[in-house]
């Protein structure tokens, strides 16, 4: 779990752009590459910790297979009252 506060930021644009990416057609392989990337340039900016990178890591992986987080919400059903 992400206790960080520059750390939990960072899941929030990381997990928001998954959701555009994919809604835009990216699948999977494309974000781990953008989630790769993305953490590169945390490493080599020195912006956290090398630790709090690997929480974040292993988080932004949970998410990325996780199917439900890509579901798009169903209508619900309506009934006719009479």
């Amino acid at each position: 779990m992400l206790q960080d506060h520059l750390t939990i930021r960072f899941y929030q644009k990381i997990t928001d752009a998954f959701v555009e990416m994919w809604n835009r057609g990216y699948r999977a392989d494309d974000l781990r590459l953008y989630l790769d990337g993305y953490l590169a340039a945390l490493h080599h900016s020195s912006a956290v910790e090398p630790y709090l990178i690997h929480q974040l890591e292993e988080e932004s992986v949970r998410f990325l297979y996780d199917p439900y987080n890509f579901e798009l919400p169903q209508p619900e059903p309506e009934t006719d009252y009479y």
